[in-house]
Parts: C-alpha cells; sequence; structure tokens
C-alpha cells in the first residue's frame, strides 16, 4: 500500500439543514477512526443541529442552503487529503478509514462510496437495496447516500460537485466515470428509510428513476427539482 494513502487525513462533509434527529449518530459513527476531521456545513437549520454539533467537538460552518454548495464549502475549509461526504442521516461500518485508503489504492480507482443498506425491515426495502448495489457495482454509479469519498485533488480536477439544485451526486459520477474507477466497498453504509416510508418505496423509486430520466433528457434542474417536491411526474 502507498505510503503516501496511508498517512492521508480523511476529512468528512456532513451537510445539514435541520438534522437534529440524526446528527449526533451520524458523527457518532466516524469514531474510532485514525487521521480524520468531521465537518458539518449547516444551511440555516431552523432546530438545534448546530447546538448538537457543536457540543460534539467538531467544526461546524455555515453555508447557504443546496446541499452541493454546502459540500463544496465544506471542501474548501476541508484540511484533508481525502474527501468523504456523509449524509447526515447516514451511519458509516466500523473501519471505514481503513477501507477507504484501501480502496484508493486500487489500479486505477478515483473514488469509491460503500454499498447501500436501508434501515427499516420492509421487505421492498431489500429490492431498493438490492437494485442500488447492482447499479452501483456494474455501472460505478452510487449516490450520495452512500458516502461518496475521494482525493482532494481529483475532486478540485473534476470542478467539484455541479452547484445544481438537484443531481448533483449523479453528475459528480458521471464526471468521475470519465477519468477512472469508482470503487464500491463491498461492507455497507446504513441509510435513514425516511424518505422511502415518507412517500412509500414503490412511489419513491418511480420518482427516483423518473428524476434520472428527465436529467437525461435535458430538462432543467430546477424543473426537475420542482415536479419531484410537488410530485408531478405525471409526463416528463
Amino acid at each position: 500500500m502507498n505510503q503516501n494513502i496511508v498517512s492521508c487525513r480523511i476529512s468528512i462533509i456532513i451537510p445539514a439543514i435541520n438534522e437534529a434527529v440524526n446528527i449526533k449518530e451520524a458523527v457518532t459513527t466516524t469514531q474510532p477512526s485514525t487521521n480524520i476531521e468531521v465537518i458539518v456545513v449547516d444551511g440555516g437549520s431552523k432546530d438545534n443541529t448546530v447546538e448538537i454539533a457543536q457540543s460534539l467537538g467538531i467544526k461546524v460552518i455555515s453555508s447557504s442552503p443546496g446541499r452541493a454548495v454546502q459540500m463544496n464549502v465544506g471542501a474548501v475549509a476541508a484540511s484533508g487529503e481525502i474527501l468523504l461526504f456523509l449524509h447526515a442521516d447516514t451511519r458509516l461500518p466500523t473501519g471505514f478509514d481503513d477501507m477507504i485508503r484501501t480502496a484508493l489504492q486500487q489500479p486505477g480507482s478515483v473514488a469509491g462510496a460503500f454499498k447501500l443498506r436501508i434501515d427499516a425491515s420492509l421487505f421492498s426495502l431489500r429490492w431498493v437495496e438490492w437494485g442500488v448495489n447492482v447499479r452501483s457495482h456494474f455501472y460505478q454509479m452510487p449516490y450520495g447516500d452512500q458516502a461518496i469519498f475521494l482525493t482532494k485533488e481529483v475532486f478540485q480536477q473534476i470542478g467539484c460537485f455541479p452547484e445544481l439544485p438537484i443531481m448533483e451526486d449523479f453528475e459528480l459520477m458521471r464526471r468521475l466515470k470519465r477519468i477512472g474507477r469508482i470503487v464500491i466497498i463491498p461492507t455497507p453504509v446504513v441509510t435513514s428509510a425516511r424518505r422511502w416510508l415518507q412517500k412509500g418505496v414503490f412511489k419513491t423509486t418511480l420518482l427516483n428513476q423518473l428524476v434520472i430520466t428527465a436529467y437525461l433528457l435535458g430538462i432543467s434542474p430546477e424543473r426537475i427539482r420542482c415536479w419531484y417536491r410537488r410530485d408531478k411526474f405525471k409526463r416528463v
């Protein structure tokens, strides 16, 4: 293993808005680990997300709202050579730091993410997990809830997250695939089932696929976000 990667610091960037329920557990799963920093980028929470994060002794910075904007702000503030983008409702596995450093040593790899597990017992969610993990493995297209990681050098090389209102992770992956391989770590992160439970598993899955189709057809991300929020996907 390359000594340079072994000694690299990992900056864990957590974009958050009103995540008081989840933020402590997300941060807790970053420990114990070696040579890391945790940065919570708050986009204007109205609850006590900021106070909880500050009480954990980690860096907390403020940003304009928008996941892509927040993650880019966090990357600028990061001191690590490796960036790990963690959603506030996603939990890391034990030993994630060694897994990341090992993954980035693989020949031709430029980035990576983890296998996905959804934190609910519904059988239908096992099918969602299966679909996500097949897509990630065969098409090298993991999304943000799988804890994307890459070196800061590569992140800057591809132009950071495109500051889109939606699909920023999808577009980042497309850019990364052009320059190298995306490694999927077989140990899963565990993400909240809340978005599937709120709208229903079938409806959420269908909406996600329609969002991707609309984006690939060239429909503006602003319009897609509006549709997504209002569930108006009768015509794409």
